[in-house]
Parts: C-alpha cells; sequence; structure tokens
C-alpha cells in the first residue's frame, strides 16, 4: 500500500517537473542567449523552477555554511552524487550563476536537455577526447569569473561506500587555474529517492558547505594528493553530518 502512494506521488511530482519545465524553460534559456550578463535572471527562473517544484512535493532544505561563499569568487564546487534529485538541490543550495559538467547521455532527453545544455557542458566519460574537450571549455568557463559544479565520483553512488573513487579533472583544473575547490555534502537526497528505485517520497534535504581548498603549487604528485585531500574532506563532511 505504502508502494502504491509513492508510486503515485512519484507520477505526479515528474508530471509537476516536466510541466514546470515547460512553462519557464524559455524564460530560464533567452535570457543568457541575449547576453551573458542574463545569466543572473536566467538563474531567477531555474531557482523558481527548482523552488516552486520543491515546495509543491513536500523537500525541503536546509543550507549551512553560506558563510564560507564570497560569491564574487569563482569556485569549482564539488558534490557526492547519490541522488537523480540532486539536480534541483544544486540551483537552490549555491548563491552563485554556474555551470555544471553533466553526463552526456542526459542531453538526450526532450526539451529537458536542450534546456539543461545551455547551462551544462556535456561530458561522454568513456572518451577521453570528450573528456578533454569538457576540460577546455571549464576552463573557459572559469576564465569569466563564474564558477563551475562537478561530481568527482563521475556517476551516482548506488553502493554502500560514502564515496565512489574520485576523477582527477577537476582537481587537475584547479591547480591549473588557481580556482580553489568548494565541498559541498548533500544529506538526505538518497532517502527521498531511494538508491536502486525510481520511487519518490517528500522530505528533507540538508546541504553543508566547508571553507575552500586551495590548490597546491603543481607538481608531480600534486594532483593525486590534492584529489585525496579533497575527497577526505568531503567523506568526513558526509559522514560526520549524516551522525547528526
Amino acid at each position: 500500500m505504502i508502494k502504491f502512494f509513492q508510486a503515485i506521488y512519484t507520477i505526479y511530482s515528474a508530471l509537476l517537473f516536466i510541466s514546470l519545465m515547460l512553462v519557464l524553460g524559455l524564460f530560464m534559456v533567452i535570457p543568457m542567449m541575449i547576453s551573458e550578463k542574463g545569466d543572473r535572471i536566467s538563474f531567477f527562473f531555474i531557482r523558481a523552477w527548482a523552488g516552486i517544484w520543491s515546495f509543491l512535493t513536500g523537500i525541503r532544505y536546509e543550507i549551512q555554511g553560506l558563510e564560507f561563499i564570497d560569491r564574487k569568487q569563482p569556485y569549482i564546487f564539488i558534490f557526492n552524487h547519490r541522488s537523480f534529485i540532486d539536480a534541483p538541490v544544486i540551483p537552490m543550495a549555491i548563491p552563485q550563476e554556474l555551470r555544471a559538467l553533466g553526463k552526456k547521455e542526459l542531453s538526450k532527453i526532450p526539451f529537458f536537455g536542450w534546456v539543461v545544455g545551455k547551462f551544462a557542458i556535456w561530458v561522454d566519460r568513456t572518451s577521453p577526447e570528450s573528456r578533454k574537450e569538457s576540460l577546455a571549455k571549464l576552463i573557459t568557463i572559469l576564465s569569466k569569473g563564474k564558477s563551475v559544479v562537478v561530481a568527482p565520483e563521475g556517476t551516482r553512488n548506488d553502493t554502500s561506500e560514502t564515496l565512489l573513487p574520485f576523477h582527477k579533472g577537476a582537481f587537475r583544473l584547479s591547480i591549473e587555474t588557481k580556482i580553489p575547490i568548494m565541498p559541498m555534502a548533500v544529506i538526505g537526497a538518497d532517502r527521498i529517492m531511494k538508491r536502486g528505485s525510481l520511487l519518490l517520497r517528500p522530505g528533507k534535504i540538508r546541504i553543508y558547505f566547508s571553507q575552500a581548498m586551495h590548490p597546491p603549487v603543481s607538481s608531480d604528485s600534486a594532483v593525486l594528493d590534492f584529489t585525496d585531500q579533497c575527497r577526505n574532506r568531503l567523506e568526513a563532511m558526509v559522514l560526520a553530518h549524516e551522525e547528526e
């Protein structure tokens, strides 16, 4: 019986998600297509879409650590990826206009892929050439003073491990551009959409930021060492706040 009501709730949530995207999608895209300065307007509508959907589906957010974010400073945000529900979490949590690194498969979703593609760098993680091209695009974005967000695990974590092994691209990028890493721990998203299930339930998602991690001077071991440091920091944040 519980799964029946969850299925009804999931269908309602999905239809609402699609309807809001259809209504607000052009308002998200058009301002930034006209001018780069239109980002602020575009992100107003992106947050309106995420906020209205979250409110009407009973999903709430608690955000801590915003004092660590200098809104005039670009960052490379990294987060633990445990749920498909992370999509609305990012614009609700991060108080900046930014771009995200996303899996190329998502670009094939009708309309959603087109809208999100205006704010995402698509990457085929099986292709070294695609990864190289995506890093070049991220460097261009960061050089313009915009932040980017990356899931360094590379895919959704459906295991019992706190974090999957990290890909090194984001940390190599940080060292090359001197842009700090901003860890973001997302707690509770996997309770709203459990691992291995497409069913949703209402609930609270807690997001925690820590102090930025500044990249070391380039050296033979810098990328590997910095990757490990950032992974250890994010893992500690997740474990600490999951116990609360």
